[in-house]
């Protein structure tokens, strides 16, 4: 059954219009997936990104050794805003980025039965209970990336905890890898390049961009064509290094690189909340219960 929640969701994800949005969810059931390609096939609407419903509330950190040698960039969530400026919760935050740095537990359940470096007869799992026990709202650390180089690392933060980036040169200079960081925060890069990209992801891509050239009716085998010449913008929309550098687009990330005698090895990129879903609540449903 098709409901107007549905037609919201699918909406607010793809910024098709109402009735385009109702039409392709009949035709797939209500499958939100498949209704997203379909808006896409038929050429309403672009690439439907699961990580444009950002949602919940927290803090993404960086941190960043003194050298340079080892970086961190942590997400941790709260149920609201108002726990992320709360400098206890933004202590214990950028403590747990420390203790991610020092220790390199392998994932969040190590690092959650870690004993703190700074209160060795706690975990960092108690220590999370005791905070979301003073602070009053239930909080969780959802995810970190560890990078060690023997190159350089960089790091950059936006929007006071919004986006966190995390970059490992092997070589390089500290202005190109602040310009870099940017660019990841701003272009929103899924891959370091074409050979990163999964053959799974470019045969379904192709597919749509076909579906596409057939709607505007090609023949298949100009719509095959077709999809040689548009596959490049995929790539140049999802890879660091075809994309236009931001701060002149005149050159490619690529370029960049290579006038400034730099080379990535890997990147991470947080953006608070992303693929999450926002709890929504009345107001006044709340006030009544409490009043009640």
């Amino acid at each position: 059954m098709v409901t107007a929640q549905l037609v919201k969701e699918l909406r607010e994800k793809t910024g098709a219009g109402m009735m385009d949005c109702k039409k392709v969810l009949m035709e797939t059931n209500g499958d939100m997936e498949r209704a997203a390609e379909l808006l896409r096939e038929k050429g309403i609407t672009k690439a439907a990104k699961k990580s444009d419903r950002i949602a919940a509330e927290g803090l993404v950190y960086c941190y960043l050794s003194d050298d340079k040698k080892v970086g961190v960039v942590l997400e941790v969530n709260a149920e609201t805003d108002f726990v992320a400026k709360n400098e206890e919760f933004r202590t214990f935050v950028a403590n747990t980025a420390k203790q991610i740095a020092i220790k390199s537990p392998k994932d969040v359940q190590d690092l959650l039965a870690e004993k703190s470096i700074d209160d060795s007869s706690k975990t960092i799992q108690e220590i999370l209970t005791d905070k979301i026990a003073t602070i009053g709202e239930n909080m969780s650390i959802r995810r970190f990336e560890r990078f060690e180089s023997n190159g350089l690392i960089e790091t950059y933060t936006h929007g006071d905890g919004k986006i966190g980036v995390l970059v490992d040169f092997s070589k390089g200079n500290p202005e190109v890898a602040k310009d870099v960081c940017m660019q990841i925060a701003a272009a929103r890069p899924e891959y370091l390049n074409r050979e990163a990209v999964p053959e799974d992801a470019v045969a379904h891509e192709m597919e749509i961009l076909k579906a596409q050239a057939m709607n505007e009716g090609k023949p298949e085998q100009i719509a095959e064509k077709i999809v040689q010449g548009r596959i490049g913008k995929f790539y140049s929309e999802i890879c660091l290094v075809e994309q236009e550098f931001v701060k002149n687009p005149d050159i490619k990330i690529s370029e960049l690189l290579k006038q400034n005698d730099a080379e990535i090895v890997r990147f991470a990129r947080f953006e608070k909340g992303e693929g999450l879903q926002k709890r929504e609540e009345n107001f006044a449903e709340e006030v009544a219960k409490q009043i009640k």
